[in-house]
């Protein structure tokens, strides 16, 4: 069994910075690839980074050079460093744990483990 808790969430003006954490515990270790995706009502999920074991990580190309993901595999915590938001940015936002590497489409995820979320609100 894996527990991902997403902390980190809350509101922002536009061009300003967020950073999200997803603290993993339970059976996983640094071995698991882990990525952030993001739901807005009525829309797809969106994936929007992954990171492998090997540090290895693929981008969205709507957060590309905005967001860096990062993992601290002596916390089991994952993070997702978001600059220079935007309002389209608002979404909840959600962690992802699985045994294997995964792409940024949310259905190859339908497996791994998840967090609960949290919501990120960038007012314009």
């Amino acid at each position: 069994q894996v527990e991902l808790v997403v902390s980190g969430g809350g509101s922002v003006q536009a061009g300003g910075s967020l950073i999200l954490s997803c603290r993993a515990s339970g059976n996983i270790d640094s071995t698991y690839s882990m990525a952030w995706f993001r739901q807005v009502p009525e829309k797809e999920r969106e994936g929007l980074a992954t990171i492998d074991s090997d540090g290895k990580t693929n981008y969205a190309d709507s957060v590309k050079g905005r967001f860096n993901i990062s993992r601290d595999n002596t916390k089991n915590t994952l993070y997702l460093q978001m600059n220079s938001l935007e309002p389209e940015d608002t979404a909840m936002y959600l962690c992802a744990a699985d045994v294997q590497s995964r792409g940024l489409w949310w259905g190859y995820w339908k497996g791994a483990w998840w967090g609960q979320g949290t919501q990120v609100t960038v007012s314009s």
